[in-house]
């Protein structure tokens, strides 16, 4: 079985082109900061893997559309190797991951907060406890709006 999932920051925004067929399809390239579940070395520093990653159709338009530098993101596909020989006519091997699903991986409020960087910034306090109003509905607290995943 060939299955990938990863959780990473952007480190730029995707590179989108579009096939030169008669049906057109967007191909984005992007790759992802993965930091290692274990530090490298004794002083703590976080180390990251930097992992290509390739979306076809529907999902690069998405990319293209929502992802920016920075952004925390889910990607799930499979590993694909590839050669090529270059213009010094070496042989290049590739390895990307072939994106088959890619989903946020935090609000929108912490991406933004995240922008432009890739350490993640202090967490966002919880919200209040939220009491019961007596008829079996709970009060929404005021700024939650920006938390719901729809408006």
């Amino acid at each position: 079985m060939n299955k990938v999932i990863l959780m990473g920051r952007l480190t730029r925004d995707p590179e989108v082109r579009y096939s030169q067929s008669e049906n057109s399809m967007a191909i984005a390239r992007y790759t992802l900061a993965v930091d290692r579940r274990f530090r490298r070395n004794n002083d703590g520093e976080q180390t990251a893997d930097f992992i290509g990653c390739v979306a076809f159709g529907r999902s690069a338009e998405f990319a293209e559309r929502y992802f920016r530098q920075g952004l925390k993101v889910v990607v799930t596909g499979r590993i694909q190797t590839g050669s090529y020989t270059n213009k010094d006519g070496q042989k290049v091997y590739t390895t990307d991951v072939v994106v088959e699903d890619q989903e946020f991986a935090e609000s929108k409020a912490a991406s933004d907060a995240n922008a432009g960087g890739f350490r993640q910034s202090a967490p966002t306090p919880a919200p209040a406890p939220v009491s019961d109003a007596g008829d079996g509905f709970m009060n929404i607290p005021d700024g939650i709006d920006e938390e719901l995943p729809f408006n």
